[in-house]
């Protein structure tokens, strides 16, 4: 069964307090989004890689390439107005109607092939596989008139990429209209109907945000 992974990068630097999108920071001398690609093709030499970018980047994205001799084939494609518009133009480059395909954030470069492969197996055997990990931390529900109460963590979790699912249930989930309601690829099988199944995601799976965050990765990396 053909495997695809679409690598959504269209961030922005504004929270990095940078000028240059946060995808093409650097880390260990590589630009984060290379990190990432790099991860996925250490799990399979087979897999199939969309990289969906703003249109405006592409030309500084094979400049990249050219200057790190960055030679991982990837389908490039133009990015939406949103990240589902995003994630529908990537999954309209694929041609087939069977196999699986996860959605990564291009700026979770650390990312290990043993997460990735559960991540296929799981959508198998189940059709989709979101990864995810429990809260550390207590957390409280903030009302809007500032009154609050505790919540029992153990009832969250926070959600990570990749998400991965069917690729029929992802291309007839995204034949709709967009909603403000989806926040990620999970949120948009769901309201079609489809299943979510979560497996283990890991802290270290981290999407770089911040400064601090970029000098978390350096670590992990």
């Amino acid at each position: 069964m053909q495997e695809y992974v679409i690598i959504v990068a269209g961030g922005s630097g504004s929270r990095m307090k940078s000028e240059l999108p946060k995808q093409f920071l650097k880390i260990n001398g590589l630009p984060i989004l290379m990190h990432t690609i790099h991860a996925f093709r250490k799990y399979s030499d087979a897999l199939q890689i969309v990289l969906v970018l703003p249109a405006e980047q592409m030309i500084f994205w094979k400049k990249l390439c050219e200057e790190h001799s960055f030679q991982i084939a990837c389908t490039l494609v133009a990015g939406g107005d949103s990240r589902f518009a995003s994630v529908k133009n990537g999954l309209g480059s694929i041609q087939d109607h069977e196999g699986l395909v996860a959605v990564h954030d291009g700026v979770r470069p650390v990312i290990s092939k043993e997460i990735i492969a559960a991540g296929f197996v799981k959508a198998v055997e189940q059709g989709s596989a979101v990864t995810s990990v429990p809260l550390k931390d207590s957390i409280r529900k903030v009302e809007e008139s500032g009154k609050n109460q505790a919540v029992d963590r153990t009832a969250f979790q926070l959600i990570q990429t990749p998400q991965t699912f069917r690729l029929d249930w992802m291309q007839e989930a995204f034949a709709v209209d967009y909603n403000e309601q989806f926040t990620d690829c999970a949120s948009v099988l769901e309201a079609a109907g489809y299943p979510i199944h979560l497996i283990p995601g890991a802290y270290e799976n981290i999407k770089i945000t911040t400064p601090e965050d970029l000098r978390w990765a350096e670590i992990y990396l």
